[in-house]
């Protein structure tokens, strides 16, 4: 643990990292970079969202509501798009060492019910307001993770296409078709 106390109109404040290897004391350094930043963004945009699963279940939610007035293919692409958001809390359960199920259910009971900043509170096990507990992370941070997993997912679908199109006589990628030699491509006589 690191404490800045008492520091009346500092210039500049260093931080001494100690560690037992090398490792060690990167990984310090980078989790230390990382919160700086993360507080930098903060006080630079000044918009926050509530944390802790919050925000994302939220999201989620909202985003199957809509589902259902659209229909059709859409309907399942903006319900996997829900599903992916969802991860955020799932992972912070499991991390937390909590049943990811139990807490899904749980968070979601509690949306449901309009409490919009419930998330899951990693030292008591439970869901709770986590505004109220001072969770929150900035706005600009959760854009990011939205913006990039979206790139991931699409730069996924257009690999996927390439292979799709590889048995409807549109020419192959450079390289030939890809895949483990000998079997056929990617998975020999499967349908996508």
């Amino acid at each position: 643990m690191t404490f800045v106390t008492e520091c009346k109109n500092p210039k500049a404040v260093s931080l001494m990292i100690r560690g037992t290897t090398e490792h060690v004391v990167d990984e310090l350094e980078r989790g230390i970079h990382d919160a700086l930043s993360v507080v930098k963004v903060a006080l630079e945009d000044g918009k926050m969202t509530i944390g802790a699963g919050a925000a994302a279940t939220e999201i989620s939610m909202s985003l199957r509501d809509y589902a259902t007035t659209v229909g059709g293919r859409e309907q399942m692409a903006i319900e996997a798009f829900a599903n992916a958001v969802e991860v955020i809390p799932k992972t912070l359960a499991e991390n937390a060492g909590l049943d990811p199920i139990d807490m899904m259910l749980e968070i979601r009971s509690a949306h449901k019910k309009g409490k919009k900043n419930a998330g899951i509170n990693v030292f008591t096990g439970k869901v709770d307001d986590m505004f109220k507990n001072n969770v929150i992370e900035p706005l600009r941070v959760s854009m990011q993770e939205i913006e990039a997993s979206s790139e991931a997912a699409t730069m996924i679908l257009r690999i996927d296409d390439v292979i799709a199109s590889k048995g409807t006589g549109a020419p192959m990628p450079p390289g030939g078709p890809g895949g483990m030699p000998g079997a056929g491509g990617m998975g020999g006589d499967m349908e996508y």
